[in-house]
């Protein structure tokens, strides 16, 4: 690997380059970035409709469409290349690591698409990825939940920017320029969150996986957290709501005072029971 094509993936590796591009946030330094880096990240559209109707061939080499993996459970998506030399292997990485911490299980309480986004790719580098990511995860019932996909450039261009997904070929390093990053969709095909760089906290996904099902998956702890944090699509992160915690400390402040109220008054009132039915007559 050349020089530059190892910097450039260190680029986009870095949180600031990874980031969406909304509101004030600002670029990587023009004198200090690639001119083929102000054409690539993650332009977030949350809320928008993912084409559900879009073909591809899953590792197996079935035709299949997107809408088949949704419906019913959250998706996670992510977008590699399978012959990237370094940054989609990286990210990939991050996302089985942080898969491995969750208790939720691909295609259980959520599906995982991993889909490739050169159409020159086909369902042989795809089961050749997957293998490699099965036999990391070790999780035998996630090879009905963890799909690797490949398709046409039409598919692929369709999908891409439905997403906000923006990439262009580095004729220089013979590579793919790319953002890191993944988005988590809402059963119904909605994107909810985009979560950025290469390594994803376990809290976070299983933050986003319980959002976007509507609190379906997960129990009353991961609600509560989900009170306390809310994702800041500035950082693509959840991070802690201090009004939400600040009113969460006044419910728990009333609880245990109520409580030590409630306590104290029934001892009292055993204490003034007591004599009483102790009292005999002269």
């Amino acid at each position: 690997m050349t020089r530059r094509a190892l910097a450039l993936a260190l680029l986009l590796a870095h949180p600031a380059v990874a980031s969406a591009q909304m509101g004030p946030v600002p670029p990587p330094p023009m004198a200090a970035t690639p001119g083929v880096l102000q054409e690539i990240g993650f332009d977030q559209k949350l809320g928008d409709q993912v084409p559900l109707d879009l073909a591809f061939k899953d590792e197996t080499g079935k035709d299949v469409k997107l809408g088949d993996y949704f419906g019913k459970k959250p998706a996670v998506l992510s977008l590699v290349y399978y012959q990237c030399p370094m940054l989609c292997t990286i990210s990939l990485n991050g996302l089985a690591g942080a898969l491995e911490v969750l208790s939720f299980v691909p295609g259980e309480e959520f599906e995982v698409l991993t889909v490739s986004f050169d159409p020159k790719e086909g369902p042989v580098l795809a089961a050749a990825k997957k293998k490699v990511y099965m036999t990391r995860y070790k999780r035998p019932e996630a090879d009905k939940g963890w799909h690797f996909l490949t398709g046409s450039k039409e598919s692929v261009d369709r999908l891409t920017k439905a997403v906000g997904f923006r990439y262009v070929w580095d004729a220089e390093t013979k590579q793919f320029a790319h953002p890191a990053g993944i988005l988590v969709a809402t059963p119904e095909g909605r994107i909810a969150t985009y979560l950025f760089g290469v390594e994803y906290s376990p809290k976070d996904l299983r933050l986003a996986l319980v959002d976007a099902a509507g609190g379906k998956i997960g129990n009353a702890v991961d609600q509560v957290l989900l009170y306390c944090y809310q994702y800041n699509p500035r950082i693509g992160r959840y991070s802690a709501s201090i009004l939400n915690l600040v009113r969460l400390g006044g419910i728990l402040t009333l609880l245990a005072l109520g409580g030590f109220i409630l306590t104290t008054t029934r001892r009292h009132r055993g204490r003034a029971r007591g004599p009483v039915a102790g009292r005999t007559r002269d």
